[in-house]
């Protein structure tokens, strides 16, 4: 019997690439399969890397010391082996270093340190400092274990001294901390409106901090945000600037450290805060 002719012939099929992907069209043509794959893998790649930011070389000894513990740890015990990898994970966390993007302007001065803005007080300078001895605004940045603890130049300009003070290790967030705790304190010079102005930076040991690293010397020029110096294992740098300066942070509020804009030596407008 010879072949029957369908009822509903079959749908035509166009194999041709879809039009808005044709010659001609306007369009751009499909990524290949491939590449597709790399930009994915190229995205992905770059997240890690914003994600896992430096480590400083101070922190070196303090990773291999726990690298060793891990193993030796793991070996007697496993549940040793953990703990010790914990705190190294921890120690490396610690002594991230990660780039930041600082504002720059006449008259602004930015958080040398990462960590909360516990005192803001006019107050006599550290007598070490060879400032004036006349009130100064003094902002306070308190850092726990768990923030980043470079320390960066809060404005352009020249270390004029640095004058290191031995002392206890009191809490840092006590007022009188300042005064009793161990700490490094340096001179900056530099200008507001074109006239000369010295303002003071001190780095405040802690409770758990045992040790000031500083890597800048007097008579250096440091831009601001630039990196001089790391206090290990909790701390506080205090800012010490004119009476006057206009405050532009609240008590509480987080700092970071090359990017929070602590004042303006400029004044302008008062802000106001609340907790929410």
């Amino acid at each position: 019997m010879p072949p029957q002719p369908y009822a509903n012939p079959p749908p035509k099929v166009d194999a041709r690439p879809p039009a808005c992907h044709r010659a001609g069209s306007g369009f751009p043509f499909a990524p290949a399969p491939g590449h597709d794959l790399k930009d994915r893998m190229s995205d992905l790649l770059e997240t890690i890397r914003r994600t896992l930011v430096p480590i400083h070389k101070e922190g070196y000894p303090f990773i291999l010391i726990g690298i060793v513990l891990t193993v030796i740890g793991g070996y007697f015990a496993q549940f040793l082996g953990w703990i010790f990898l914990i705190l190294t994970l921890w120690v490396c966390y610690f002594f991230r270093d990660p780039e930041r993007v600082t504002p720059v302007g006449d008259g602004l001065v930015v958080s040398p340190a990462d960590g909360r803005v516990n005192l803001i007080a006019t107050v006599l300078p550290p007598p070490e400092l060879d400032l004036p001895q006349e009130p100064m605004l003094r902002v306070s940045v308190f850092m726990n274990v768990f923030d980043c603890h470079v320390n960066r130049v809060p404005m352009t300009g020249k270390i004029g001294q640095i004058h290191y003070t031995p002392g206890l290790f009191l809490n840092a967030e006590l007022d009188k901390a300042s005064d009793d705790n161990e700490r490094n304190g340096l001179v900056l010079e530099t200008t507001h409106a074109g006239a000369p102005l010295r303002i003071g930076v001190v780095q405040i040991a802690g409770l758990v901090a045992r040790r000031i690293v500083g890597w800048v010397h007097a008579g250096d020029t440091l831009n601001v945000g630039e990196r001089f110096g790391l206090i290990r294992f909790g701390s506080r740098v205090d800012v010490y600037l004119p009476v006057g300066t206009r405050v532009l942070v609240g008590l509480g509020q987080k700092a970071v450290a090359g990017e929070t804009v602590l004042a303006d030596l400029a004044g302008g407008p008062e802000r106001a805060f609340r907790r929410i």
